[in-house]
């Protein structure tokens, strides 16, 4: 499965279960597997009669994801309070069940879900969400503190470094902005949405040309690359408008350095 072979993997996982059918930890991984393949119907049957013999929060939680991905958001989040509520506490229970009332525009219940699993087991990815959050509720302090605990534990984590750039970006402090966009490049150097970010505060803080350079790196590869590129550009304080489209691609190419 590491190596993005969920087919075989089944097919070995299959075989096990025939001799150990007992066994959760290959049926986790043989439900696992089908997921990966996106048959989240196969998963379901295959997952319901076992959450009622094992009662196992890992197997409650792979089946809401199966659930979730098959559109049923409803059985989902039944399932996912379910496995938080289980001793000793299953973080990835916290994490899912965050995720998918996040997903659901509900925030409020979000934060509190998440919020129990970090009192119950506190881990990188649950703060990580916790941030993610807050940065949809405007809350940017709480974004930092829930970034900041998630660096605490892996200091190059992209998705945390990118939070934190957007926490400092939504208070104005581009130059702390600048900076975590950058360590977020480092380790992600083709990442769109953080070149466009760093090029929105480059602007920002008066350095046009590293931010219009951004921009360009951003543009390439797609029409829709480059669609994003130019629309915030052009929302940009200190962006760029242009009356005639093949002005504004000239520019993002390269082909036109001054207006």
């Amino acid at each position: 499965m590491h190596n993005r072979r969920p087919h075989e993997a089944e097919q070995i996982l299959g075989e096990l279960l025939k001799t150990h059918p007992q066994d959760a930890r290959p049926l986790n991984l043989f439900a696992y597997s089908l997921l990966m393949q996106n048959r989240a119907h196969d998963t379901i049957a295959v997952l319901e009669p076992a959450v009622r013999r094992f009662h196992d929060p890992e197997l409650d939680t792979q089946l809401a994801l199966a659930l979730r991905q098959a559109g049923r958001n409803d059985d989902a989040l039944l399932r996912l309070r379910r496995a938080a509520k289980r001793r000793p506490p299953f973080p990835p229970a916290f994490y899912e069940l965050g995720c998918l009332l996040f997903s659901m525009k509900r925030n409020g219940e979000a934060v509190e879900a998440l919020n129990l699993g970090l009192e119950a087991a506190p881990t990188p990815e649950l703060s990580g969400q916790f941030g993610h959050v807050f940065l949809a509720l405007r809350d940017y302090a709480g974004a930092k503190k829930a970034f900041a605990r998630t660096l605490s534990f892996a200091a190059t984590a992209p998705d945390a470094l990118w939070g934190m750039g957007k926490a400092h970006q939504g208070t104005g402090e581009n130059r702390a902005a600048i900076d975590y966009f950058r360590r977020c490049l480092a380790q992600m150097p083709n990442d769109t949405g953080s070149l466009l970010n760093l090029g929105y505060s480059l602007l920002e803080v008066g350095d046009l040309d590293a931010g219009h350079d951004c921009f360009r790196k951003a543009a390439r590869g797609s029409e829709t690359n480059y669609a994003g590129a130019l629309a915030t550009l052009v929302k940009s304080r200190r962006g760029r408008f242009w009356l005639k489209p093949s002005e504004a691609k000239s520019f993002l190419r390269g082909d036109v350095r001054k207006p």
